[in-house]
């Protein structure tokens, strides 16, 4: 099933995706929770439900989680990522953390400021956790799962490279479009073999596949999990394959004022931002 969370009027909530619409929660009697989803099996779509009760194009779709207490990406996850920057695969997770003022909706324009001057995409598969644990063995690690979305970490290479760590230049408000909703684990058996693709004005750019990850989802789970509980409601993002503008050959190919980047995770689903530059004093 796909969990999305929703604008509509003065409404916003949560609701199942059911063909080219929708049924909110509130009209299935379930609590109309916006800030995190929840377990799997609080999520059974009562049998007499026929049919979506508002249509998608009604709709604004937003990210599918609100408030998660982290936003948890991978570096250099993918071994071809890694050796377009002719650099080999780490032996150990690299881990940064976005602030979750960086998450935007799926098909939302994410403003920048015009200082920016390099600024980047990177199409990934993230999860979302749906069980709280800590120190997680490898072989339970689907159990903490709620479901899989899809991210770009949007990056300012300008300000990664001068500041020589992540977090501010993945930080930005906007740099973590998410969605376009939650597709619960039961419809993605296997995570580590799904195509991902970035195209930007209609021009592929990344066409890659999970099975490239370094470390597989189960071993992210787990790993992490020794450092910091997980939370439900906490997203992780798995790393991005290669393609990335920065590293663009002959010369990079990074985004400008009203380029649109549209990114595709197979059994997933798809995002599409525009991004503009505004003018900002320093």
């Amino acid at each position: 099933m796909k969990i999305a969370r929703y604008s509509y009027g003065k409404e916003e909530g949560l609701a199942f995706i059911v063909g080219d619409g929708l049924v909110p929660f509130k009209d299935l009697g379930l609590p109309n929770y916006i800030e995190y989803p929840f377990s799997k099996e609080e999520l059974t779509l009562p049998a007499e439900i026929k049919g979506p009760t508002i249509g998608l194009s009604e709709v604004r779709l937003l990210s599918p989680v609100k408030y998660p207490g982290k936003i948890i990406g991978l570096g250099l996850n993918f071994v071809d990522h890694a050796r377009e920057q002719g650099k080999e695969p780490p032996n150990r997770l690299l881990i940064f953390l976005k602030p979750r003022t960086a998450l935007a909706g799926p098909f939302d324009t994410i403003k920048v400021p015009n200082f920016v001057t390099k600024l980047d995409y990177e199409g990934e598969l993230a999860f979302v956790i749906g069980r709280r644990g800590k120190h997680i063995p490898r072989s339970e690690a689907f159990d903490y799962i709620l479901g899989y979305t899809v991210m770009n970490d949007v990056s300012a290479r300008d300000i990664q490279l001068a500041d020589r760590q992540w977090t501010r230049g993945k930080g930005f408000d906007g740099f973590a479009p998410l969605g376009p909703w939650i597709v619960t684990k039961d419809e993605v058996p296997d995570p580590g073999r799904l195509r991902i693709r970035t195209w930007v004005n209609g021009e592929l750019r990344q066409d890659g596949n999970t099975s490239n990850m370094v470390f597989d989802v189960p071993a992210i789970v787990s790993e992490i999990s020794q450092a910091m509980t997980l939370e439900p409601g906490d997203v992780i993002a798995t790393g991005t394959p290669a393609g990335v503008g920065i590293f663009a050959k002959p010369e990079p190919k990074l985004l400008k004022h009203g380029d649109v980047v549209e990114i595709e995770v197979e059994r997933v689903g798809r995002i599409r931002n525009r991004f503009e530059f505004y003018e900002v004093q320093t």
